[in-house]
C-alpha cells in the first residue's frame, strides 16, 4: 500500500461525487471529518467507519486512510495541532456532532450554504469559532459505530463474501465451509480480533452497507432486503437503536443536509 502525506494546515471543504475515493494518505496534524451531504466511507487498516452528516470521525495525526463517498458528497475537515487532543483520543473514533458544531465546522470550511457575509471571517472570528468547535469536542460521544477489519486470512475471506454480498443468509458454520475452516475457530478468532461476536460483527456490516445504500438513494424496503433484514420493521429497528434516527429520517438528512 502506498501513503502519501498530504499537507492539511487549515479548514477543508471540497464536493465529492458517488463513488469518488481519495486513496490512502495521512497527515502530520489530528483531524476532524464531518460531511456536510451525503456518506463518506473513512477506512484505515485497522477498520472502516461511515459517517452520515450528522457524526464526523477523528483521526489522529499519522494515521493512514482513505475516503469514499456515497452519494453526492460534501467533504469538510478542521485540524489540529498533535498536542490538541480534547477526547484525548489515540485512534479512528466517529463522534456524534451537535447542530452548534456542526454550524461551526460549516462556517469555518465556508459552506455554501452560509451567507457570503459569513464566508470571509476576521482572524479573530476564526479564533473565536475554533475556541467553540474544541469546547463542542470536549462535550461530545464517541460512538462504537466502527466495524474492524479481521487479520487472519480465513477471516479476511469470510469477510469478503458477506461485503459482496451482505444480506448473505449462511451460518459461520456454512461460510467456515465455504473457505475451509471450522464454525468453533472463526468465532474464536472473530472475539479475539475484532472484539465481537460473529453476529455482532454481521450486524454492524449490514447497518454501514444500509448507510451507503440509503445515501445513494435505495428505498428503506430496499435497503433492508439488501442488508439481510426479515422485515423492513426490524431493519428500523436496529438502525434506530444503532444511530438514533429512522432510515428514512437519515435518507432525507443524507440527501439534503
Amino acid at each position: 500500500m502506498s501513503i502519501t502525506r498530504k499537507p492539511l494546515d487549515g479548514p477543508t471543504r471540497a464536493p465529492m461525487a458517488h463513488r469518488e475515493r481519495v486513496e490512502w494518505h495521512d497527515h502530520a496534524v489530528n483531524q476532524l471529518i464531518a460531511p456536510g451531504l451525503g456518506v463518506l466511507q473513512v477506512s484505515t487498516q485497522t477498520g472502516s467507519w461511515v459517517v452520515p452528516p450528522h457524526r464526523a470521525v477523528w483521526i489522529p495525526a499519522g494515521v493512514a486512510h482513505a475516503h469514499e463517498a456515497h452519494g453526492p458528497s460534501e467533504l469538510r475537515t478542521l485540524c489540529f495541532p498533535t498536542d490538541v487532543n480534547p477526547l484525548r483520543l489515540d485512534r479512528p473514533t466517529v463522534l456524534s456532532v451537535s447542530p452548534l458544531l456542526r454550524e461551526v465546522v460549516a462556517v469555518l470550511t465556508g459552506a455554501e450554504h452560509v451567507p457570503d457575509r459569513e464566508r470571509e471571517l476576521t482572524p479573530g472570528q476564526r479564533r473565536n469559532l475554533e475556541r467553540v468547535a474544541l469546547d463542542q469536542l470536549q462535550r461530545v460521544e464517541a460512538l462504537p459505530l466502527g466495524l474492524p477489519t479481521p487479520r487472519d486470512a480465513r477471516l479476511r475471506d469470510v469477510a469478503a463474501l458477506l461485503a459482496a454480498d451482505p444480506g448473505d443468509e449462511r451460518t459461520l458454520a456454512e461460510l467456515g465451509a465455504a473457505v475451509g475452516a471450522a464454525e468453533r475457530t472463526l468465532s474464536r478468532l472473530f472475539r479475539a480480533e475484532t472484539g465481537m461476536s460473529f453476529p455482532q460483527w454481521r450486524g454492524q456490516l449490514r447497518l454501514h452497507h444500509s448507510l451507503k445504500l440509503l445515501a445513494g438513494g435505495a428505498s428503506v424496503t430496499g435497503a433492508a432486503a439488501a442488508c439481510g433484514y426479515a422485515t423492513p420493521s426490524a431493519f428500523i429497528e436496529a438502525f434506530r437503536h444503532a444511530f438514533g434516527t429512522t432510515p428514512g429520517a437519515y435518507r432525507r438528512e443524507a440527501a439534503f443536509a
